[in-house]
């Protein structure tokens, strides 16, 4: 406490430290330690007449500072070797190299750089400094540590879960890779490898508030599938929020009507949200669904009422972080631009923060015989039904595969080329915040749409789109559906070989823009995709121009795109089923809505 009032004394009065070391490979500096981070200056100038090669003068470009929003840890290491300069002068190279190798007390700062060829990829740094008196090298890395604890939003102990299975089966070796990250940056760590499927669950749900108030943080080592079921052991028993608004005649609407054509329904209806009991708050932890994960309690836990009302501050400190292990890892890829876990990692431990979009989906009917039982679960990327589920479908044959599995379902899926009639309701937004497309025009002509690359609003860092909402637990995002006046519901009637509805763009290594390239993190709305049936080589070329950066696969005539905040789903005859963030999810009648920045993730955006 006290090197930290009087760090806070120096930065109040501007004074500085400084001192001369030997930087490892660099040479003699004299460093300095500002209030901004630390900078130093090379005592040896390479500027000599030695350095100048057939009247070439060669300079070299050395780091000459760090700040302390791009450190993350300073420590003391082992009395050793500390190398001198490895730029030799040009005029002497061939002759001599100058060689300052000493031994003596050491400390290194580690910190990050961004890729000078990949903007979105974080580089670790690390910056040895060597002298003979051991208290000076303490007294600095004591300045440097109580620096690096007065840096807001970074956290001090995180609660961290590895699937060794994901992606390729390198859960434990990713996070042995990036481990000592954390554990420079003197951050705790619990964790916990999972043993089964739903072992993540069941510890999330079960978890008291008053533990999980001691972690700053949720860590997930694995891909999206593995982190919507953490998502929803946290949200399900502490998030209590009504069920998605519906129209008047959804839940106990006629099956028969099958039998109707399927095409030319295509209808806009405004009324007021379905009311019912199936709008009361969600069902209470004491309940179990039909596939086990139930919403469990405990005594200081979510079923407490006063702890109820303590998800808000939970909200606000607990931030979730993916360090990609997975197959497609599509969040990680739109929340920081790559799919590096050391990248991720440092976002983690710098204390990044940006918000997300979580979609609530209820399904009412399993089936069209089921009775009418509704179940929540919450999604962070993508819940597509058809093409999609089918492909999910197809791929949990083959898991033996590995991520390659998806490419031979996928293909197996596309020349299967089926369709599946169903009635899809969604709520239409206000003029201005919507960018409803239908696209138009032939499809080999060229296309004139409202999605234009130059048009298109990227989400990135600092993105002015994504604005922070803070949600309160008993009182959801106020949507565009709640309108006095009522709600204007379009419907929309027919074969589809796929209905999807996009929370985040969803870019990945196959669709570099994703599947909506100008869907934001926090925007507070779904992108609803609506794919009619069409001739397969029609559907190839959407399918192509997901694959190309810079495609259009929106803008084609058997194609729907509709920003909307909720939307209804109803099948008829032949099934699929719906894939939620890479997950299995059957559902013959569904509804879903969208709350705007309900939970916050260790990132900053992409950069580009």
């Amino acid at each position: 406490m006290e090197i930290i009032n009087d760090v806070k004394g120096e930065k109040d009065e501007l004074s500085v430290l400084q001192s001369t070391f030997l930087l490892d490979n660099i040479g003699e500096v004299s460093l300095t330690l500002n209030s901004d981070g630390l900078s130093w200056q090379l005592l040896e100038s390479f500027d000599t007449d030695d350095s100048i090669c057939l009247g070439i003068k060669f300079i070299p470009k050395l780091a000459t500072d760090i700040k302390f929003s791009d450190m993350y840890g300073a420590e003391l290491v082992d009395y050793g070797l500390v190398h001198g300069s490895n730029y030799p002068n040009v005029g002497k190279y061939l002759m001599s190299r100058k060689c300052h190798d000493s031994e003596m007390h050491r400390f290194a700062v580690h910190g990050f750089q961004k890729s000078q060829s990949q903007p979105c990829l974080w580089v670790l740094t690390e910056y040895k400094f060597g002298h003979k008196d051991l208290r000076t090298c303490q007294l600095w890395v004591g300045r440097i540590k109580a620096l690096l604890k007065m840096e807001v939003d970074r956290p001090k102990s995180l609660l961290v879960f590895i699937n060794p299975r994901s992606g390729k089966s390198c859960g434990c070796r990713t996070w042995e890779t990036v481990a000592p990250i954390f554990s420079h940056a003197g951050v705790e760590a619990k964790v916990v490898v999972t043993e089964r499927a739903g072992h993540a669950f069941d510890v999330m749900s079960s978890l008291g508030n008053k533990e999980l108030k001691s972690y700053d943080g949720v860590i997930v080592v694995g891909g999206d599938g593995f982190f919507n079921e953490i998502l929803n052991g946290f949200l399900l028993s502490r998030h209590k929020a009504s069920h998605p608004p519906s129209p008047s005649d959804f839940i106990h609407s006629d099956e028969s009507k099958g039998n109707a054509s399927a095409h030319g329904l295509n209808k806009t209806v405004i009324e007021a949200a379905c009311k019912n009991e199936a709008n009361a708050p969600l069902i209470s932890s004491s309940t179990n669904n039909e596939s086990g994960l139930g919403n469990v309690g405990t005594v200081d836990g979510p079923d407490n009422t006063d702890e109820d009302l303590e998800f808000p501050y939970l909200q606000e400190k607990i931030r979730f972080g993916i360090i990609p292990a997975g197959s497609t890892d599509a969040i990680v890829m739109c929340t920081t631009g790559t799919r590096d876990p050391i990248t991720s990692a440092l976002h983690i431990v710098l204390g990044k923060r940006v918000h997300l979009d979580i979609a609530q989906v209820v399904r009412w009917k399993t089936s069209s015989t089921s009775v009418t039982e509704p179940y929540v679960r919450y999604a962070a990327s993508f819940a597509g039904y058809g093409f999609y589920g089918d492909v999910i479908t197809e791929s949990e044959k083959y898991r033996w595969m590995g991520p390659k599995r998806y490419d031979y379902a996928g293909t197996k899926v596309f020349l299967r080329h089926k369709s599946y009639e169903a009635e899809v309701a969604y709520v239409e937004t206000d003029p201005g915040k919507s960018n409803s497309t239908i696209g138009k025009g032939h499809l080999l002509s060229r296309i004139k749409g409202a999605l234009e690359k130059s048009e298109r609003s990227v989400c990135r860092i600092n993105c002015s789109v994504c604005k922070p909402v803070h949600v309160s637990a008993r009182s959801p995002r106020a949507a565009p559906y709640s309108r006095p006046e009522g709600i204007k519901w379009v419907r929309r009637r027919g074969h589809f070989l796929s209905v999807g509805a996009a929370i985040i763009s969803n870019r990945n290594e196959r669709a570099p823009d994703g599947l909506v390239a100008d869907a934001h993190l926090s925007d507070g709305f779904l992108h609803l995709l609506l794919i009619r049936d069409c001739p397969r080589a029609f559907y190839l070329w959407h399918l192509t121009q997901l694959a190309k950066k810079g495609g259009k696969p929106l803008n084609l005539e058997f194609v729907e795109h509709h920003k909307t905040p909720a939307f209804t789903f109803t099948s008829f005859g032949n099934e699929s089923v719906w894939n939620l963030d890479g997950e299995l999810f059957p559902a013959h009648k569904l509804s879903a809505q969208v709350f705007q920045g309900l939970i916050s993730l260790f990132a900053s955006g992409p950069e580009v």
